[in-house]
C-alpha cells in the first residue's frame, strides 16, 4: 500500500482495529491526511506532527486550494454558491485538512464571507432570496470564525442565536424559521454540534454550551445515530453509506468522529452505528467512499468504490475512540 513508515504504528495488541499495514498507507499521503495518522495513530513526536501540518499551505491539496483563492479573498466567484467551489465550502474544506488556524488567507475569507452574510435576530443566511436565518448557514459559518479565529462583530450574536433556537428534541432545522419544522434534522443538527464544539473551545466559561452540545448528542443516540426513533427503521439509507467531503450532509461515520473526537463516554446506544461502519471495511482493512455530494468541485481526491484515505482515517480514529471507552467503562485503563 505504500513505502513503509519509520514510525512505530500502535499494535494491534493496544488497538485490535489498527492494522499497521493500512497505517502505513495512510503515512504515504497528503499532508492533510499524514499529520493526522501521525497524531491519531502513530506515536510520532508532537514537533513532527506539527511539521507535517505546516506543510498544508505549501504541498499537495491545501496548497493547492489556497492558490486557487482570488484576489478578493474569496474562491469560485462566490460566497456561498456554486456548491462546492465557492469561500465557503473551500473554508469548510481546508478546515477538514487541518489548516493552520492563523493563516491569513483562510482567515480573509471567513471575513468575507461574514461580510456578505444577511442577519436577522442574529442568526444569518447565505442567501439573497431568503428572508430569514437557517441554522444550517449560521452553524457553518460559526464553525469557520472560531476555528480561523476571526472576530467578527455578527459571532457573538450569532452564537446566542443558534442556542437559543436549539429544539425541544435536543437537535436543529435549517426550515424552522421559515417553515415552522420543530422536528430536528440530522443534517442541521451535526452542523451544529461541530459549530458548538469549535465555540467551546474559545469559549470555556461557557456552560450553556456544554448543555446545548450534551443536548444535541442526546438527540443522536435517541436515534441510534441513524434511525428513526419512531419505528427504528434507517431514517435515510444516505446516512448509511460513507461520503467524503461531507459538505453539509450527515452519514454515520461524521456523526461516529463528532463523538470520537470530543472523546464522548461509552454508551451503549452506538453500537448498531458502529456496527455498520464494520461492515463497510473493506477485506484489505480499508473504507471507501460509498456517496459523492453531487456539484463542482476544484479536484478529485479520491473515488467512489475505491480505498479512501479520508474515511480510512476517520473510520479508525472513530474505532479507537470506541473501543478507548468500551475499556474505560469496563475498569480498564488507557
Amino acid at each position: 500500500m505504500g513505502a513503509p513508515s519509520c514510525h512505530r504504528v500502535v499494535s494491534d495488541s493496544e488497538s485490535p482495529d489498527v492494522d499497521p499495514t493500512v497505517v502505513e498507507w495512510l503515512l504515504d499521503s497528503d499532508p492533510a491526511i499524514r499529520w493526522q495518522a501521525l497524531r491519531d495513530l502513530a506515536e510520532a513526536s508532537p514537533k513532527e506532527i506539527d511539521n507535517e501540518r505546516r506543510l498544508i499551505t505549501t504541498r499537495g491539496w491545501g496548497a493547492r486550494l489556497l492558490a486557487l483563492q482570488d484576489p478578493g479573498g474569496t474562491w469560485g466567484g462566490g460566497l456561498y454558491s456554486p456548491k462546492w467551489t465557492s469561500t465557503t465550502y473551500t473554508l469548510l474544506l481546508l478546515r477538514r485538512f487541518g489548516l493552520d488556524p492563523n493563516e491569513s488567507r483562510a482567515e480573509l475569507g471567513v471575513q468575507r464571507i461574514w461580510d456578505g452574510a444577511r442577519y436577522f435576530d442574529g442568526g444569518l443566511t447565505p442567501a439573497i432570496t431568503i428572508k430569514a436565518p437557517e441554522a444550517c448557514a449560521t452553524s457553518m459559518y460559526l464553525a469557520l470564525a472560531y476555528y480561523f479565529g476571526v472576530d467578527h462583530p455578527k459571532v457573538g450574536p450569532a452564537l446566542d442565536w443558534l442556542l437559543a433556537n436549539q429544539l425541544p428534541d435536543g437537535g436543529w432545522n435549517c426550515r424552522t424559521v421559515r417553515f415552522g419544522d420543530r422536528h430536528s434534522s440530522f443534517h442541521t443538527s451535526i452542523l451544529a454540534l461541530e459549530a458548538l464544539d469549535e465555540a467551546q473551545a474559545k469559549r470555556p466559561d461557557r456552560t450553556d454550551i456544554s448543555t446545548a452540545m450534551a443536548n444535541g448528542r442526546e438527540f443522536f443516540l435517541r436515534h441510534r445515530l441513524y434511525k428513526s426513533q419512531r419505528t427504528g427503521a434507517v431514517a435515510n439509507s444516505a446516512f448509511t453509506k460513507l461520503s467524503f467531503p461531507p459538505r453539509w450532509h450527515y452519514d454515520l461515520l461524521r456523526g461516529l468522529e463528532h463523538f470520537a473526537v470530543t472523546d464522548a463516554p461509552n454508551d451503549d446506544r452506538y453500537a448498531d452505528a458502529i456496527e455498520i461502519l464494520n461492515q463497510r471495511r473493506r477485506r484489505d482493512g480499508t473504507w471507501p467512499v460509498q456517496n459523492r455530494h453531487a456539484g463542482r468541485v476544484w479536484f478529485d481526491m479520491e473515488h467512489p468504490g475505491q480505498p479512501s484515505r479520508w474515511n480510512t482515517l476517520r473510520a479508525l480514529r472513530v474505532m479507537r475512540w470506541h473501543h478507548d471507552v468500551g475499556r474505560m467503562s469496563d475498569g480498564g485503563t488507557r
